[in-house]
């Protein structure tokens, strides 16, 4: 009768220690929601691996999957590359952003019977997932500084990666970014790669030489080692203004999602659907219809405000959330909270930002850090008014659009307020 075609793809039962512990992980997201604790994805899945840590690979098993892990730029190249591969067949993809072992779980059960997965994997957590669901490509963007409170640096991370992918004993295909030093060593132990001309807005964390230790030589795009040899790689795929250009092909790109970054992202999503089997120019009409990442960039209307959300969380995603708000000339609101938990209390990267681009705008500060954000824009000569609820200091920005730059437990806590609100 042939191979059945993979919408109609069915996979082999779950062994009974997994789906038990399946049904435990959902009764456990069911109680985090009655108790107002979250939505419950992430605690659904960590009970899950508790209880059968075998769960994610049994769940990945037998389906065509690929990776997105990055400092920055994950989700949205994740978001676009899940719509491109869903011209194969049906998807499963996080989209929520649960992007640890245990977010996985829950995305994957929710579309058990769907053949292709994209997953947007933390970069931590990158080398026991790839183990588990044994990708057929992995997208690997950019390594940088994150929130200092993390714990976890980027050079342990490229340590990570590299070891990764020197275990790898299947066939793999790795798009990588030939433009980061820190992607370009951890990538040496893969076999097959696809260099991408990714861009390196925030090159200062990869200014080192990782095998010797001293600083590397930069001439317009070339970036060298002059100790080791270690090189930038000839890209095979680059982005000239709007248009995709690899070999023998150039794929125009209409995108939704603004900024100059987001169009290398969306280089990186292509690549990666075509060597899954994609054709370039039906994954790039499928990645123009991708407007919303996880609550960003779509514009929600707040008693007139048309309010978009950026998020920004590390030097780099300041640096292009600057641009993509400044650009766009909206009304700017900077929210700033830095509470405690665990990746919240460093507020000093917004002294890292080039916030001196928009000198002379004038610009609301909201947020529990208000004063520490409005200090900031005031020394890059920013017009500065502070109003510490978010919601408030959107209506006090005049009708049109609005854009807020937030770190990410501000952005998280607003798109929840905005959602509350019935904001659309």
């Amino acid at each position: 009768m042939g191979t059945p075609p993979p919408s109609e793809k069915r996979f082999p039962p779950l062994p009974l220690r997994t789906r038990g512990a399946l049904a435990a992980g959902r009764l456990a997201a069911r109680a985090s929601r009655a108790a107002g604790r979250g939505h419950g994805g992430v605690v659904g899945g960590t009970v899950a691996l508790k209880l059968d840590p075998d769960a994610l690979r049994l769940l990945a098993r037998g389906r065509t999957t690929a990776l997105v892990s990055a400092s920055n730029g994950k989700s949205t190249t994740a978001a676009l590359l899940a719509a491109a591969v869903s011209r194969l067949g049906p998807t499963a993809y996080n989209e929520n952003g649960s992007n640890m072992a245990s977010g996985l779980v829950v995305a994957l059960e929710a579309e058990r019977n769907r053949p292709y997965a994209v997953l947007e994997t933390d970069e931590s957590y990158l080398g026991p997932v790839t183990a588990a669901t044994r990708p057929r490509t992995i997208a690997l963007l950019n390594l940088s500084r994150d929130y200092l409170e993390r714990g976890v640096r980027y050079k342990p991370l490229a340590r990570h990666w590299r070891e990764t992918l020197a275990a790898v004993d299947w066939p793999l295909t790795v798009v990588a970014n030939a433009d980061d030093p820190i992607v370009t060593w951890a990538v040496q132990p893969a076999e097959d790669v696809v260099w991408v001309a990714g861009g390196d807005e925030w090159s200062e964390d990869g200014a080192i030489c990782r095998d010797c230790i001293v600083r590397l030589r930069r001439e317009g795009e070339r970036w060298w080692c002059e100790s080791c040899g270690q090189e930038r790689q000839e890209p095979s795929w680059r982005l000239v203004v709007d248009v995709a250009e690899g070999p023998g092909v150039s794929v125009p790109l209409e995108l939704a999602v603004p900024g100059r970054m987001n169009r290398h992202n969306a280089v990186f999503a292509l690549v990666a659907a075509m060597t899954l089997g994609v054709d370039p120019h039906q994954a790039a009409e499928a990645m123009a219809g991708v407007g919303n990442v996880d609550g960003r960039y779509n514009r929600r209307n707040v008693d007139g405000r048309l309010v978009r959300l950026i998020l920004a969380k590390n030097p780099a995603s300041w640096q292009e959330s600057i641009t993509i708000a400044g650009d766009s000339g909206d009304a700017l609101v900077f929210h700033l909270t830095a509470r405690g938990d665990f990746n919240s209390k460093d507020a000093s990267l917004a002294w890292d930002a080039p916030l001196e681009r928009l000198a002379g705008r004038d610009a609301v500060a909201t947020g529990h850090r208000a004063s520490d954000m409005a200090l900031r824009l005031e020394v890059a000569g920013l017009n500065v008014k502070r109003v510490r609820d978010p919601v408030e200091a959107i209506l006090a920005s005049p009708p049109g659009p609005v854009s807020v730059v937030g770190n990410y437990p501000a952005f998280l806590d607003l798109r929840d307020r905005l959602d509350e609100l019935g904001a659309t």
